[in-house]
């Protein structure tokens, strides 16, 4: 019989496996971390990397029900939500939330009707969270980069925050081809612009492009917090407008685009190197 952490579906590994992998590989990486590297500064503002694996495990039990009870108790603030959660989490000692992400790796809890994409792009972008401030390598393989990349840029979970933060820009993954968007262009590594569209500053010196300026801008200043109703009409309205039923099913696989191999223009005469030297 077939190992179901193997499984696959149209030539290529389930987002759900993915996900379930990277629980379990996160979850290896921390039990290396000492005390003083849980007490490190994230790149989530105000969390320490204690306080993001506490986050991971938020979820993983009765997470529907906590996500329910969240939206209707603070009109869907899914900041006030997650530091809420986390905050309790996170009174945990950090060998005890290991053990808890790794016991619950294989948790089937979604953001309700939205699929495991969301799930996987969380944790991906975690991942960067707490690798980059430790300079902890790691490739990420590129089928879980593409479904965080996809998701934080066409219609991500309402918890991602990411609003018009991508408007008016033009995405493109130079060392993959992905694009997304059009207007003014930033370049740069896909994990560079997974972690610019998440809201991090991290990486923002590793992009080019007429529009790094204004996703620095964007990013660096606080949007105003919509109203009740406002924040109440996107998680409600994925009730009835879902993503496709083929992004939802649990045999989901990262069906990637053509990359795209040609660079938009950045500047007349300008390549890619010389605008980097540029700044």
């Amino acid at each position: 019989m077939s190992d179901p952490a193997a499984a696959t579906y149209r030539g290529g590994m389930r987002v759900f496996d993915m996900l379930v992998d990277e629980r379990r590989r996160m979850a290896d990486m921390l039990a290396t971390l000492s005390a003083e590297q849980f007490h490190r500064p994230s790149l989530c503002t105000g969390w320490t990397v204690h306080d993001v694996a506490a986050h991971l495990v938020t979820y993983l039990r009765f997470g529907q029900l906590k996500l329910y009870t969240g939206i209707l108790a603070t009109a869907a603030d899914f900041d006030r939500i997650n530091l809420a959660l986390t905050r309790y989490e996170a009174r945990r000692a950090s060998h005890e939330i290991v053990e808890r992400l790794r016991r619950h790796s294989g948790s089937r809890v979604t953001i309700p009707r939205s699929g495991y994409d969301p799930v996987l792009a969380d944790l991906v972008l975690h991942d960067l969270d707490v690798r980059t401030p430790l300079g902890i390598a790691r490739t990420i393989p590129e089928d879980r980069l593409w479904v965080t990349f996809n998701h934080l840029t066409s219609a991500p979970a309402p918890g991602f925050l990411v609003g018009d933060r991508l408007d008016g820009l033009h995405l493109w993954a130079t060392d993959t081809g992905w694009t997304h968007g059009t207007g003014a262009p930033v370049c740069g590594p896909a994990e560079s612009l997974v972690l610019a569209a998440g809201g991090r500053t991290a990486a923002l010196d590793d992009l080019a492009g007429d529009g790094v300026p204004l996703l620095r801008e964007r990013i660096l200043t606080p949007r105003p917090k919509p109203g009740p109703l406002r924040r109440l009409i996107r998680p409600f309205s994925l009730l009835w407008r879902p993503p496709p039923r083929e992004r939802r099913s649990r045999q989901a696989v990262a069906e990637m685009r053509a990359p795209v191999t040609r660079m938009p223009p950045l500047r007349p005469s300008t390549d890619w190197n010389e605008w980097r030297e540029a700044g």
